[in-house]
């Protein structure tokens, strides 16, 4: 949090008086984080920026998981400064939602940085606003109307959704469907939006749909999150103020990309999110923003024991720049310690190492990372002790382009 305090103490001497009255004593309350929890150094950007647009910073791990998710595309611009919310999580106020930190996930593969699950405190409080059902029929007050009513996997409105494609969500009983599946797809939207909460309804003229962490609107542009930031800071009290910039960079990307694109496909990105995908069979790794791909290389990842890398659907994590990597195998080669589970070598292993591995980012939970490998060059082949080796030049601008919580999917 030293890109968050030094940005208090910058603001503090552009203002002497930035703790009296009026915005700057809004701005000073909402500033105070009590006893939040506040994520550990895990590779978040060192400093913050600045959004002009709506006059607010962004910074760690906010600043990642929104470059992540699509920037702007996804929850908008920040509303507000980071702040403890009621149930004590450390917060931001986005356009489209609240991002918070939920530190029994910094140790996972899942998204630690999600939207405050806000769904059903504000259908219950905009049950006059919840308009019709898509098919035209006035709904009822909160969670009594048809659209709210959970659904049996039995029901023929389920049967029909999932004959169409659709999916059924048993612990809701709602369905997601359509152009709100896609979306849902391509976002992450199991994690960012949690179980549906509703069918189809109508909000303000548009199709939308409930979710626990918010309502997607099918608008003329696409299906997006509803613009609920200003309504929620409103009912958690905080300031929606414009700060200081203090002197801090506007949002730019090539802040965090310090070298060029060295393998790049179709440029530019379109709008979206980022993910990577590592196809084994093939020896490539591919990057996209959006459903750009912006990057193809080849890689080096183990699919042979006893040392296979293992697939699956992962994220980055944690991201070192340059790291000592050492380890241990048994006499059959299996990996059997590695120095970051502490202690020492078991007694008859046969020890690894390299020194300075750079531009190293873990996504799961086996100690297995994209990384750069300077002493070989035998990218398309399978060498390693099961992370993913990359050419030096990829490496480095990987590290940059990609910051924590974007989707890794190993196949």
């Amino acid at each position: 949090m030293a890109a968050l305090l030094s940005a208090e103490a910058v603001r503090a001497q552009d203002d002497p008086l930035a703790l009296a009255d009026g915005e700057a004593t809004e701005f000073a309350a909402i500033s105070f984080l009590g006893n939040a929890e506040l994520p550990p150094a895990v590779g978040q950007p060192e400093f913050a920026v600045y959004i002009e647009e709506t006059g607010h910073t962004l910074e760690g791990i906010f600043l990642d998981y929104w470059r992540a998710t699509g920037e702007e595309a996804m929850f908008g611009p920040p509303i507000s400064e980071p702040f403890a919310s009621p149930d004590g999580y450390y917060s931001q106020v986005f356009e489209r939602g609240v991002l918070q930190y939920l530190p029994t996930m910094i140790w996972t593969v899942e998204p630690f940085v999600r939207p405050m699950p806000v769904g059903r405190l504000l259908i219950g409080e905009r049950s006059s606003g919840l308009g019709t059902r898509a098919s035209g029929k006035r709904l009822a007050s909160g969670n009594r109307s048809p659209a709210m009513r959970p659904l049996g996997p039995d029901d023929p409105v389920v049967q029909a959704v999932i004959a169409d494609g659709g999916i059924y969500d048993s612990v809701s009983g709602h369905t997601v469907s359509g152009a709100f599946l896609d979306w849902y797809m391509r976002h992450e939207g199991d994690y960012y939006l949690g179980s549906p909460l509703s069918e189809v309804v109508t909000e303000r003229g548009l199709p939308a749909q409930w979710f626990d962490g918010g309502l997607l609107v099918e608008t003329p542009e696409g299906v997006q999150l509803a613009p609920l930031g200003e309504e929620l800071a409103a009912r958690l009290g905080v300031s929606t103020s414009r700060v200081p910039s203090a002197g801090l960079p506007g949002y730019d990307a090539s802040l965090f990309v310090k070298v060029a694109n060295p393998a790049p496909v179709d440029v530019p990105a379109a709008p979206g999110p980022k993910r990577i995908e590592v196809s084994i069979p093939e020896q490539l790794l591919r990057a996209y923003e959006g459903e750009t791909l912006v990057l193809e290389t080849p890689t080096e990842a183990p699919r042979l024991p006893p040392n296979d890398t293992e697939t699956g659907r992962f994220r980055i994590r944690y991201k070192v720049p340059l790291e000592d990597m050492r380890g241990a195998t048994d006499a059959e080669g299996n990996v059997v310690w590695v120095v970051g589970d502490g202690g020492k070598e078991p007694a008859g292993s046969i020890p690894y190492g390299v020194s300075d591995v750079p531009n190293v980012m873990y996504v799961n939970l086996d100690a297995e990372a994209l990384h750069g490998a300077y002493w070989h060059e035998n990218f398309g082949q399978r060498m390693s002790h099961g992370c993913i080796n990359l050419p030096l030049p990829v490496s480095e601008f990987l590290y940059g382009w990609a910051p924590l919580g974007t989707p890794v999917t190993v196949f």
